[in-house]
């Protein structure tokens, strides 16, 4: 009798266990499923603000594709997929650049949840459509990846409510963390990417690398 009863428990314990398991792997795989479409609305949601606000002439602006994950770390796809879940609001802005295949959205504030969805404003630099120095941060084995293939002269998009701007890369450097002077305030619009260096490497990296851009519009009012 102990023995059937026995036999009975562990095939309801096994039963209980396989019912658990699928439906945590259920769970995982619609938050997954959210987190792509929260990615593309909150691009979508934006451009589409911007295309309503701007005159009829404006250039259209397409749809941002899937973020491309092939540099990206596991960790990070799973910590990007996560924080679509965990937070709603909608970017200051949308990064872009053709030559890197990079299309972000640009939160405010470099709290984990915001580099784990897209980039982050540093809070203490400029804000977004303003004159000064803007820093932008993002993690290094995700969207910022592709910056160890970016070049002086590279061209750096950014898509606001104001309309699109578009940034030329004048300066590639590696600092320590601690060297805080790549965000001082400037007179002119400037930006500066900021992530971490080298682009691969196991544990917390030792040094920052820092791409800085020009305004276009000011270059070329300089040289005329």
């Amino acid at each position: 009798m102990n023995k059937i009863y026995r036999k009975k428990v562990l095939r309801f314990l096994e039963s209980g266990f396989l019912v658990t398991g699928l439906l945590l792997l259920t769970i995982f795989i619609l938050a997954r499923f959210w987190g792509d479409y929260q990615s593309k609305s909150d691009i979508r949601v934006f451009e589409q603000a911007v295309a309503a606000e701007s005159a009829p002439a404006k250039v259209e602006y397409g749809h941002s594709p899937e973020p491309d994950y092939s540099l990206w770390s596991s960790k990070r796809i799973d910590d990007y997929h996560i924080s679509k879940t965990q937070r709603d609001d909608a970017p200051l802005a949308i990064l872009s650049s053709d030559k890197l295949d990079l299309k972000v959205p640009v939160y405010n504030g470099t709290d984990e949840i915001n580099l784990n969805r897209g980039a982050g404003r540093i809070k203490g630099t400029a804000r977004v459509g303003s004159p000064g120095n803007l820093g932008i941060a993002a993690h290094r084995d995700g969207f910022f990846r592709g910056l160890k293939d970016i070049e002086i002269g590279d061209s750096i998009d950014m898509l606001t409510e104001q309309g699109e701007t578009e940034f030329v890369v004048s300066s590639i450097t590696i600092v320590d963390p601690a060297d805080i002077s790549v965000l001082a305030p400037t007179d002119a619009s400037t930006i500066t990417l900021v992530t971490c260096y080298p682009f691969y490497f196991v544990g917390h990296a030792p040094k920052r690398d820092i791409v800085n851009g020009e305004l276009l519009s000011d270059l070329l009012d300089t040289s005329s």
